[in-house]
Parts: C-alpha cells; sequence; structure tokens
C-alpha cells in the first residue's frame, strides 16, 4: 500500500530552498527529478498552516531513501519540524 508523507510549516521560498537542495532545481517537474524511484505523487500549495507538502510514494522503503536526502536537507536549512508519514487507506490515480 503507498505511503503519505505531509510537511506543512515552512515558507514557499524554504519549500524551494529545500527543492534546489535536493532536486536541484526550484520546482519539480516529473518523478524523475526526484533523487530515488517510487514517487507517486507531489503536490504543493500554500495551506493555513504554511506551505504545505504532500507526497505519495509507492513503499515506505521508497520515503526512507528518500528521507537520506530530505533529512539533511532540512536540518542544513535549520529546520526542526518532521513530516507526518502514514499508510495510505486508498490511492486512485488517474
Amino acid at each position: 500500500m503507498p505511503v503519505i508523507l505531509v510537511f506543512e510549516g515552512m515558507t514557499q521560498e524554504q519549500y524551494e530552498d529545500s527543492a534546489r537542495k535536493v532536486l536541484g532545481k526550484d520546482r519539480a517537474e516529473s518523478p524523475a527529478d526526484w533523487p530515488v524511484p517510487g514517487l507517486l505523487a507531489h503536490i504543493t500549495g500554500q495551506g493555513p498552516n504554511g506551505f504545505r507538502v504532500v507526497d505519495v510514494w509507492e513503499s515506505q522503503e521508497a520515503v526512507d531513501a528518500f528521507g537520506g536526502y530530505l533529512g539533511p536537507a532540512l536540518q542544513e536549512m535549520g529546520i526542526q519540524e518532521h513530516p507526518e508519514i502514514y499508510e495510505a487507506h486508498t490511492y486512485v490515480s488517474a
């Protein structure tokens, strides 16, 4: 079952900085931009508590592999918050 990663509370500028660190560009255009395989969906936008990032990954192993890139990037930026990670109940895509 897919795994959902939700991160909120950063600014759009911090998101773009983290994308540059992890992906090498300000904005993702394709799952191939990620440093590890397994991304099914990536959605970002302004939420009530800051900029929100929602990823859907094919497995916990894929999330863990991505965390090896994301964690150090966020730490370098001084961001202490951790994403919520949970197994999807239902996943439907076009």
